[in-house]
């Protein structure tokens, strides 16, 4: 197979399982009310657990972008379905890509989604580490005659043994509607954090900081992490009985999610301004049954989700390759890719700053640039006209997403090589 031939083969893949790498396993829904679901767990992400330590780097002026990001986000949702309502051609996510800049554009696409799922799956490691290390503090692991492991490397260990067998599954079907409960979970986190700071003894009682100018790249990548939804769009707005609900289930969507984070940040800076860890969960009382629950409800949600986030590259991997028959081979190459992000969470165990690169670098140029760049490319192709008012703010979106993208990854690493030198 020609090195084309293998890349197109591969981003078909790639784009083929894209409602699934982000979670969207109600996409061929036939229903306002399934469609209403199915996005909330897009737009309520792992990214409520660092809301509260977005908003300790940033200050309270923050909330100011972090809406400003909420109402971008949705507005360029909107632009994805205009995009597909442009073109037949146009299925998922890179299928816009295609139309779009061609096959360099699909390309483009695919790679955005496949290393920001490389990333989540990595994040995913690297919180059961670190809330069962809260839960089980002090905990060792010994071999004897070997090794002795600390604890937080020891659970990233075990949560991978845990989610290994579930990415050899062919089908995701059935955990696909138990990580449903991702928004149950995270109605349960937010209560919870409330809870412990209004009954628990904590309080609300620190005053924060206004802002913190060198903080902002951080926070503004870390909201961008937040409403990382838009490749499942694509599918949810076709699988629509009634498409012209879209938009308002969009904004309603964006709306209670806003909140949700909104009322978490808030409260968990009010709680330990300064000191507001990268996971809100590790802040909380040790010993406490409120805090139990709520990381235990942290800690179910990665295990269910894990798969759905690394089967869809080991699917265009194995269909890129020309493996997917042989089980054995496919077996291996998925436990590779297990092996893979154990080996990263443990050398880089660092969640908020790995969350804080996958805003910046990926999430940015997914949620902001590439709905602008390629609506304003697909509407110069078809009869469609774009204002003069609508071209300006879709290119005051593109400067903000490359302003982040370039801001954001630079911080984040520096912040990852300076922390791994001490």
């Amino acid at each position: 197979m020609s090195s084309k031939g293998s890349a197109e083969t591969l981003c078909d893949k790639i784009q083929s399982r894209a409602p699934w790498t982000l979670g969207a396993q109600l996409a061929l829904v036939s229903s306002k009310h399934l469609s209403m679901e199915s996005m909330l767990f897009q737009v309520i992400s792992i990214g409520i657990l660092s809301i509260p330590y977005a908003l300790s780097q940033g200050g309270w002026l923050s909330l100011i972008i972090f809406v400003a990001i909420a109402i971008i986000c949705c507005y360029t949702g909107i632009l994805l379905q205009r995009c597909v309502d442009s073109s037949s051609r146009i299925k998922n996510y890179t299928d816009i890509g295609a139309v779009a800049f061609g096959r360099k554009g699909k390309i483009l696409a695919a790679t955005f989604m496949y290393l920001e799922l490389y990333l989540a799956a990595i994040d995913f490691l690297i919180m059961e580490g670190d809330n069962l290390d809260k839960l089980f503090p002090g905990v060792s692991f010994r071999i004897p005659g070997l090794l002795t492991i600390t604890g937080k490397q020891g659970f990233v260990l075990i949560a991978s043994l845990v989610v290994l067998p579930t990415t050899w599954f062919r089908s995701l079907g059935k955990l696909a509607y138990i990580s449903l409960g991702g928004v149950l979970a995270s109605a349960v986190l937010v209560a919870a954090v409330l809870w412990v700071g209004a009954f628990d003894g904590v309080g609300f009682h620190e005053r924060g900081e206004l802002v913190n100018w060198s903080g902002l790249p951080a926070a503004m990548s870390l909201y961008a992490f937040c409403f990382s939804s838009h490749p499942v769009i694509p599918k949810l707005y076709l699988g629509m009985s009634d498409r012209k609900m879209f938009p308002k289930v969009l904004v309603l969507c964006f709306v209670v999610s806003a909140l949700g984070y909104g009322i978490t940040g808030i409260t968990g800076y009010l709680m330990y301004g300064a000191s507001t860890r990268s996971q809100v969960t590790l802040n909380l009382p040790p010993g406490n049954l409120t805090s139990k629950i709520a990381i235990y409800t942290t800690l179910v949600n990665p295990l269910t989700k894990y798969a759905l986030f690394v089967i869809p590259v080991a699917d265009a991997i194995e269909d890129g390759t020309r493996v997917a028959d042989s089980r054995p081979v496919c077996v291996a190459i998925r436990t590779a890719l297990v092996v893979g992000t154990t080996v990263v969470a443990l050398a880089v165990p660092l969640f908020g700053y790995v969350t804080m690169l996958t805003g910046a670098l990926l999430c940015s140029s997914v949620i902001m640039l590439m709905p602008c760049v390629c609506y304003l490319k697909i509407s110069s192709m078809t009869s469609r006209k774009v204002g003069s008012f609508e071209r300006v703010v879709c290119v005051g979106i593109i400067g903000l997403a490359v302003g982040i993208a370039a801001a954001g990854t630079y911080i984040s690493l520096k912040h990852i090589v300076h922390t791994l030198k001490n």
